[in-house]
């Protein structure tokens, strides 16, 4: 067996190595491990490796390290734009923003990096542009804009092109604009293409801008092994079993740490989010007719550890085959939506110790990369899958898929005692009918309009005053519906006997915070119980097992 090579041994910039050793990285991941060396020998590379694995660093270290080169020739005196990234949505373009300069922070004189993939006016970004970041960083439709309003070029000085999730980039609708784009580019330059599959939309960008390209089709799975990632699908018998469920998960403090709950529509993420307020279990939602200041504010503000709960719209993956043609095309989305919105592909969630998909996932890849947002690095993480009896077909393509020669289950079943829970049913419908589809439309209404106050807030007040955007919440109630005070907390008579001895309810957070393993010997992937438990991890499934008797308490 080859022995790793280390960041060390690439040859790359001291300062660079001390930006890397700041960042906490001992060694490089598989990816940055084989990409690393080649790309700085000058080769195009066509790469494949699975979300989460560090691809965003694979292609930025090089890019970095080329730069700081050129910089050092006596023979180069002009400034230029010699590095440009193409990102699917804003948000990862803020995301590839934010590791450039962290990887930058010792040379940031010499590397300047600029974001245009932002919602705001042109105009504010051509003062940016004329001084001639080395990096631009970008989706193919605003910087394809900036080229055609001359505020950009890069004929005559591009050097390194980047397609991120290039998967995504036709799929998103920027077909056109990525042919358009060529015509602005030189002859000669590097590609790299960084995908998490190999699509038939990643085959015709490799035909488009990569020359005699290396391929790196890493050999491991597409999610992580069953050690770091445990992956649990749930029966429910209909709609109700799947509120009641949550509930009881959230609110007995079964869900340890940060976790992200999917849903497939914008009305059903505010339902959700309104459900959850008649329980005082404060959530966020994240979706595509948010501002994308908001967004990435949102994103930020979880990753720091201001909010335990997202109810992420993932919407994208609801595509079909149609649909994206009609996108590449240009046919315009839903009014009030951002068509380069996508949650479930590129953004990193830091500290993710569960992914809850309250709807099930419409595909096999829509699963993956959902999954993915958990078990990030050599974090462990927890997937749990809510499905309903209509939805089990989909449910077993997934699994199919997923399972390949193994004849484990690879979702294995976690099912509950529903009869254990049942005295928090009548909470549970009571919270259900206070959710109206008039209260989902207000809320809905309330919080865009809040939200776009904030985004000018973002642009302009706190660009001044970045100390105060840790005041600006976005997990508040929204209060169209009634929140009835009785529904807080859980009294101890409906705490069912199997789960008292490790249920931490969310009724009295300084109790709870007792049992909790202080802050400097948490996990990063999330709270642990004392004694190192994960309530989570408290059950085991019991799939066709005869079940014992309940005086027996819970299964082991």
């Amino acid at each position: 067996m080859e022995p790793q090579l280390s960041f060390a041994h690439m040859g790359l910039d001291g300062r660079l190595l001390q930006a890397i050793a700041e960042l906490g990285w001992a060694k490089p991941t598989l990816i940055q491990e084989k990409a690393i060396p080649l790309a700085l020998e000058g080769k195009d590379l066509l790469a494949r490796a699975r979300t989460g694995s560090g691809k965003t660093a694979a292609y930025a270290i090089p890019l970095i390290q080329h730069l700081l080169q050129v910089k050092m020739s006596p023979l180069v005196m002009e400034q230029a734009v010699r590095g440009l990234v193409l990102v699917p949505t804003k948000e990862l373009g803020q995301q590839v923003l934010q590791m450039i300069r962290q990887l930058t922070a010792y040379c940031s004189r010499d590397v300047r990096v600029a974001d245009v993939s932002g919602q705001v006016d042109m105009s504010a970004q051509r003062p940016i542009l004329m001084e001639k970041p080395d990096v631009v960083v970008g989706t193919p439709s605003r910087v394809l804009a900036h080229l055609q309003g001359h505020s950009l070029s890069l004929r005559h000085s591009l050097e390194v092109l980047v397609l991120d999730e290039a998967d995504l980039l036709f799929s998103f609708g920027f077909e056109e604009d990525l042919k358009n784009l060529l015509c602005h580019f030189p002859k000669i330059y590097q590609s790299f293409l960084m995908s998490a599959t190999f699509s038939e939309e990643v085959q015709a960008l490799k035909e488009l801008v990569l020359h005699n390209p290396v391929t790196l089709k890493l050999r491991e799975s597409q999610l992580p092994e069953a050690a770091q990632l445990c992956q649990y699908q749930i029966r429910c018998a209909g709609e109700e079993d799947k509120f009641l469920l949550l509930y009881a998960l959230l609110k007995l403090g079964l869900v340890p740490g940060k976790a992200i709950l999917f849903v497939n529509t914008v009305e059903r993420g505010y339902r959700l989010k309104l459900f959850l307020e008649q329980f005082s279990i404060p959530a966020c939602v994240l979706n595509s007719e948010l501002p994308v200041q908001s967004r990435c504010h949102i994103i930020s503000q979880f990753n720091r550890g201001f909010y335990d709960y997202i109810v992420a719209t993932d919407e994208q993956g609801l595509a079909e085959p149609a649909v994206r043609a009609k996108r590449r095309k240009g046919a315009k989305t839903e009014k009030g939506k951002d068509p380069e919105y996508g949650v479930a592909r590129g953004i990193d969630f830091q500290n993710v110790a569960t992914i809850i998909n309250f709807d099930p996932p419409p595909s096999v890849e829509s699963y993956i990369h959902r999954a993915g947002r958990t078990a990030r690095a050599d974090n462990p993480g927890t997937a749990l899958t809510f499905v309903t009896h209509p939805e089990c077909p989909l449910l077993a393509e997934i699994e199919e898929a997923l399972a390949g020669e193994n004849t484990e289950p690879v979702l294995r079943p976690y099912q509950f005692r529903m009869e254990e829970v049942e005295g928090l049913r009548y909470r549970c419908r009571d919270a259900m009918r206070s959710v109206t589809k008039q209260a989902i439309k207000e809320a809905r209404l309330r919080e865009i309009k809040e939200e776009l106050l904030n985004s000018e807030k973002l642009k302009t007040y706190f660009e001044d005053n970045p100390h105060d955007l840790r005041l600006l919440r976005h997990d508040r109630p929204l209060h169209p519906a009634i929140v009835k005070p009785h529904l807080r907390n859980v009294p101890e008579y409906l705490v069912p006997p199997t789960l008292r001895a490790i249920a931490q309810p969310l009724l009295n957070k300084r109790k709870r915070r007792k049992h909790l393993a202080p802050s400097s010997s948490r996990p990063r992937g999330g709270f642990q119980a004392r004694g190192g438990r994960n309530p989570l991890r408290s059950f085991q499934y019991m799939g066709r097992r005869p079940r014992r008797p309940a005086s027996k308490g819970r299964t082991s």
